[in-house]
């Protein structure tokens, strides 16, 4: 009843078949548990229940199924452990428990049915080791326990067994060394020891396994050079051995298997030159694998004859000279020769790259290329979805044929001598995700066909000498996440077009260049920006209010501008800033006091400015390293550490004041009294010669006024 669509739980009733021997329910919308009543189908032989999505535990009571031979349960949501008693159903051939939640250890009885064949239980959570049983069954030929958490030694006998084919205990976390093997041709054919800690040596006895085809040990801790005994093995199909500390050079005679398509030694400490007829010794690579080693050399030119070559890795070596046209290969999809020293490139290869449909990643990145692109670079695969030639010497100009790559996702040019403008073609590239001409000695405008790709996530033209206005089509760029258009000479104003991007999150620098006007009020459009950037140019008036609005800021640099006003209170919203940089303006007011509160802020440098008042003590004000004050004359502090006047506390202003009234007010009143005096004395002498009646009498206010006089 497989493929049939069938949804719901196995119900209970299933017991009642006590006759069935074969049950299969695989690849249907099943879902509850399996019902403990299947065990009354004794005569069950077959349970088939692979492709639903039945959960609970795997019922204890199968193991009264004594005559059952194949239990399939793959990729359904089971979970639990392996029942005990599956390891002892004495007709047991295969059990298949793939891609479920299942835990626990796998059952020390599993390995004594005397006809156990297959047993798969890849990517699940097992834990434990290989039971010794199972490592011992003389009729076991395929054994998966990949993907677990499975740990420990691994059982020597499992390289002397009799009987197996096939042992895949990759990605788990086996350790110790891999066992040798005292046998001689034992029938296994394929070993994958990948993604574990195993440590030591290669064993040299794999050379015995004169049937292995496939042998995995990629990502673990082994040490020491190749065994010259690999060699000895006819029948190669894939060796990797990457992700080690393997050293030394690689056997020579390793590069003479015919039937070997995969070689991976990526990623250790291997020496030596390729050898240069690799191309007629390995026929039927596939792919070749080499790259974070020390090879040196030439790159060998009859590689361009592996016409089955289908990705060819050799990045972060010391390869010297040429570049063959390795592009021109019918199947190559991916060329990685980054990181080398390589000085020039056999350009020829675009008359033919026509023939060269699959290639989609291409790495020339860090060598030391010279010379121009030609304009034939546009006859490249319309497949190549990546193109990296960065930290090279190229000259010249960007050939507008590029814009014929019209399946380009990403286009990295940058940190070349690329002069001239930049194409307009490149507005024809619309799946492009990542452009970068960064670190060149481009001119002129951007053009205005960059609004055209709509689907661009990063443009990066940093560092060059671009020059003119922002051009407002930038605004079609919808889907920009990163834009870095700093160190150039851009002029005029921030284009309102731009801040209506609002995709922009990962950061926007317009640093280092001559934009003029005030930062427009809709930059509170970019809610999720996390860095701005617009430091180093000539911008004025005041911090919008509506910067308050972009929730997501960590890092605000407007630094070197002609900025006034206050520091606008909606900032109070930016509490995941860690950096705010906003030296060497015009602004004025207080510091507010709610950037105490910031206790994220690593860096607050508000130097530089008309800034006045007492600077707040809390938060990041108590830590000098982080905060930057100087050069603000009105700012005072109640800490020295930060180089500005000290303020005077409340009690000693009150004790000033009162000592200024005290110094006022005493010599006042005795003035007072001394001229009231006077002034008593003068009237009766007056009124003695004038008999009283023509006497003048001074008011309070007009000897107050004398007296200040």
């Amino acid at each position: 009843m497989a493929y049939n669509q069938i949804n719901g739980p196995i119900p209970p009733e299933i017991g009642n078949l006590t006759r069935l021997k074969y049950l299969n329910l695989s690849m249907n919308s099943i879902t509850g548990a399996i019902p403990d009543s299947i065990s009354f189908c004794s005569k069950l032989e077959v349970i088939r229940l692979m492709n639903n999505s039945i959960q609970g535990e795997i019922p204890p009571s199968l193991a009264k199924l004594q005559l059952l031979q194949e239990i399939v349960l793959s990729n359904n949501n089971l979970g639990g452990r392996i029942p005990l008693g599956i390891g002892l159903l004495p007709k047991l051939k295969y059990l298949f428990l793939p891609s479920n939640n299942l835990v626990g250890s796998i059952p020390e009885s599993l390995g004594s049915s005397p006809s156990l064949a297959i047993v798969v239980v890849r990517n699940n959570s097992l834990t434990g080791g290989v039971p010794l049983m199972l490592a011992n069954c003389s009729t076991l030929y395929y054994l998966d326990l990949m993907q677990n958490k499975l740990s420990g030694n691994i059982p020597s006998t499992l390289f002397n067994s009799t009987s197996l084919v096939t042992l895949d205990l990759s990605d788990n976390e086996f350790s110790g060394v891999i066992p040798s093997s005292s046998m001689m041709s034992p029938p296994i054919q394929y070993i994958s020891l990948a993604k574990n800690n195993f440590s030591g040596v290669i064993p040299a006895t794999f050379g015995n396994f004169s049937f292995l085809s496939t042998l995995l040990l990629s990502e673990n801790n082994l040490q020491g050079s190749i065994p010259e005994s690999l060699a000895r093995i006819q029948v190669w199909e894939a060796l990797d051995m990457a992700y080690n500390n393997l050293s030394g050079a690689v056997p020579q005679k390793l590069y003479n298997k015919t039937s070997l398509s995969y070689l991976g030694l990526g990623v250790n400490q291997l020496v030596g030159r390729i050898p240069s007829d690799i191309g007629h010794t390995l026929p039927k690579i596939e792919t070749l694998v080499m790259e974070g080693n020390k090879f040196e050399g030439p790159l060998p030119v009859t590689l361009v004859n592996a016409s089955k070559l289908q990705a060819l890795e050799l990045r972060d070596n010391a390869f010297t000279g040429v570049v063959p046209s390795y592009w021109s290969l019918p199947n190559l999809i991916q060329l990685d020769l980054g990181a080398n020293q390589l000085e020039t490139i056999d350009w020829s290869f675009l008359s033919s790259a026509s023939n060269s449909t699959e290639l989609q990643i291409m790495y020339l990145d860090n060598n030391r290329l010279e010379g121009t692109l030609p304009n034939s670079i546009g006859n490249l695969s319309r497949s190549l979805q990546q193109l990296f030639l960065t930290e090279n010497n190229f000259t010249g100009t960007i050939p507008p044929e590029i814009g014929n790559l019209k399946n380009l996702t990403v286009l990295q040019l940058e940190g070349n001598k690329f002069l001239g403008t930049i194409p307009d073609t490149l507005g024809n590239l619309d799946n492009l995700l990542i452009l970068s001409l960064a670190h060149n000695k481009l001119f002129g405008e951007i053009p205005q066909s960059i609004g055209k790709l709509e689907r661009l996530g990063q443009l990066y033209v940093q560092e060059n000498n671009l020059s003119g206005s922002i051009p407002p089509s930038i605004g079609g760029c919808k889907s920009l996440v990163i834009l870095n258009l700093s160190h150039n000479v851009f002029q005029g104003s921030i284009p309102p077009e731009l801040l209506t991007i609002s995709s922009l999150s990962g950061g926007l620098d317009l640093s280092y260049n001559k934009l003029t006007g005030s930062i427009p009020s809709t930059i509170g459009n970019l809610i999720n920006l996390e860095s701005l950037d617009i430091s180093n140019n000539q911008l004025s008036g005041e911090i919008p209010h509506t910067l308050g609005e972009c929730l997501h800021l960590e890092s605000v640099h407007l630094e070197v501008n002609f900025l006034s006003g206050s520091i606008p209170s909606s900032i109070m919203s930016l509490r995941g800033m860690t950096e705010m940089e906003l030296s060497q303006n015009n602004l004025s007011g207080e510091i507010p006091v709610f950037l105490e509160t910031f206790h994220t802020l690593q860096l607050l440098n508000l130097s530089f400015n008309n800034l006045e008042g007492a600077v707040p003590t809390g938060g990041v004000f108590g830590n000098s390293t982080k905060v930057l004050l100087q050069g603000n004359k009105k700012l005072c502090a109640t800490d020295p550490v930060l180089q500005l006047s000290v303020c005077m506390s409340a009690t000693a202003t009150r004790r000033n004041k009162t000592s200024y009234i005290i110094s006022v007010a005493v010599p006042l009143a005795s003035a007072v009294m001394v001229l009231t005096a006077c002034s008593a004395l003068h009237s009766t002498s007056s009124a003695r010669r004038e008999g009283f009646t023509s006497g003048t009498v001074l008011t309070h206010h007009q000897f107050a006024h004398h007296a200040r006089n």
